[in-house]
């Protein structure tokens, strides 16, 4: 039987809830919620991590944000909820005055929200980041992306050229459309490598990407990274990393952990398995030898 308490704080006039599963080590993890989607996660995938974690004596807290679950409020777009994360990191330790230090774990845009709180705040109090395939989704990387990854694999499979000799498909269109990718492809960007000013603009859909990298590289803690194979978006963060020197650097310098079946949301028992072990053996790093954090 699991000892899970409900938690409720206030952020910016809205109840936020929240359930803490507590342990007896002195660092916890605070389990952000990417959308839009509540604390229990894609096939209970958040339960079942922090039930991996509290048994191994590691507390935690996964938390609806403001317009999801059973939270007030308006819902809010990813970028926008570091207020709430400093809010849940303080209930977080008020509520296990044990607790020193605190790891965000968090998947998908939940992770860029992990890297964007590291550029909007200064907290000492984050020790650690567990990064599932980031959200860095733009116009031309995922153009790019979707040309090696996607389209490949379609002109290479059996299924898609029998259901185009069968007229289930319309060519013309399909070649429209590869075109378009290609041309998205080829915009030059505007490099990353550039850390954001000192006056930290308010984050937007347009300026996220560079605010993530300037989180990033700002953060003095350590940062453990989870990528799946088989998903665009991993792939998108990855190619980004292969040809920016700046996310290169911040990656060289985090722990890599790839599984190359996986799905973005890790569907099955294997690869979420692999995942909690994961975030366990990370966090444990952060204990003394006779810390109470157990195995997973």
């Amino acid at each position: 039987m699991f000892n899970e308490q409900p938690l409720q704080f206030s952020a910016e006039g809205a109840v936020l809830h929240a359930i803490y599963s507590p342990g007896r080590s002195d660092i916890a993890v605070l389990i952000l919620v990417g959308g839009p989607q509540y604390r229990v996660g894609s096939h209970r995938q958040f339960v079942k991590l922090s039930r991996a974690l509290a048994s191994a004596n590691i507390s935690n807290l996964r938390v609806d944000f403001s317009g999801m679950g059973d939270s007030a409020g308006e819902l809010q777009p990813f970028y926008a909820n570091s207020r709430a994360i400093k809010l849940a990191i303080d209930a977080l330790l008020a509520q296990n005055s044990a607790v020193k230090q605190v790891v965000i774990w968090g998947l998908c845009d939940a992770a860029s929200t992990a890297l964007l709180y590291c550029y909007q705040q200064a907290d000492s109090r984050v020790a650690g980041l567990v990064l599932l395939n980031p959200w860095v989704r733009q116009q031309q990387s995922h153009a790019q992306v979707m040309l090696k990854h996607y389209y490949w694999q379609r002109l290479s499979s059996k299924a898609f050229w029998q259901k185009l000799l069968a007229g289930g498909l319309n060519p013309l269109q399909s070649i429209k459309d590869l075109l378009q990718t290609f041309r998205q492809s080829r915009h030059t960007k505007t490099s990353s490598a550039t850390t954001a000013d000192t006056t930290k603009p308010a984050t937007t859909a347009d300026n996220y990407v560079p605010q993530m990298l300037a989180g990033w590289q700002a953060f003095t803690g350590k940062t453990l990274l989870i990528t799946s194979g088989n998903d665009l978006t991993a792939q998108e963060f990855l190619t980004l990393c292969q040809t920016d020197s700046a996310w290169a650097s911040c990656l060289q310098n985090a722990t890599h952990r790839h599984i190359a079946t996986a799905n973005h949301t890790f569907a099955t028992a294997e690869w979420r398995a692999a995942v909690e072990q994961a975030t366990c053996d990370f966090t444990r790093e952060f204990n003394p030898a006779n810390s109470p954090v157990k195995p997973c």
